[in-house]
């Protein structure tokens, strides 16, 4: 049992009121974590973001597996924390992508796909969720972060070859 108050476990793990949010939490915990990486992550350095996000992990793991415990439930829909997480892994790396696109059309690009995947769960990331406590919360978000993050990169390779060849 953890030493901190259900109401701050459950507090963290929801982004405070977001997670209880009737339509869409998961969305809404994107949307913030989409911010926090604009206007906080993607102002720091590289090895800063990285250890940021490192902990801020290994803390949402933590969190999101006592506020399974704490509400008995098996990757509640309020608990929004892992989307949260999750997000700047999207763009890592994106401002090489900027060549080929507007900022803002990345990160709502990058945006819609997470959602997608995480919704979804394709390629194996749902298996993921059998991964006990936080774990399971947490890294198939983290699966579906990543894979979009490979995917922004391949269409910044892929569509300035695309936009030559119907111009040819």
């Amino acid at each position: 049992m953890s030493v901190l108050p259900r109401w701050l476990v459950l507090g963290f793990a929801r982004l405070g009121p977001i997670g209880l949010i009737k339509v869409a939490p998961g969305t809404w915990g994107s949307a913030l974590g989409l911010a926090y990486f604009y206007f906080f992550v993607d102002k720091l350095g590289s090895v800063p973001a990285i250890v940021i996000n490192f902990v801020a992990i290994i803390f949402a793991v933590y969190l999101c597996g006592e506020a399974e415990v704490r509400l008995d439930e098996h990757d509640p829909g309020a608990v929004i924390l892992d989307e949260f997480v999750a997000m700047p892994l999207c763009f890592i790396g994106w401002t090489r992508i900027h060549e080929i696109a507007e900022p803002w059309a990345i990160l709502f690009g990058g945006f819609m796909v997470f959602r997608f995947l995480d919704i979804l769960k394709p390629f194996g990331i749902r298996r993921l969720q059998s991964l006990p406590s936080g774990w399971g919360v947490v890294m198939d978000d983290l699966a579906a972060a990543l894979l979009t993050c490979g995917m922004l990169h391949a269409a910044h390779f892929l569509l300035p070859q695309l936009m030559l060849e119907l111009r040819g």
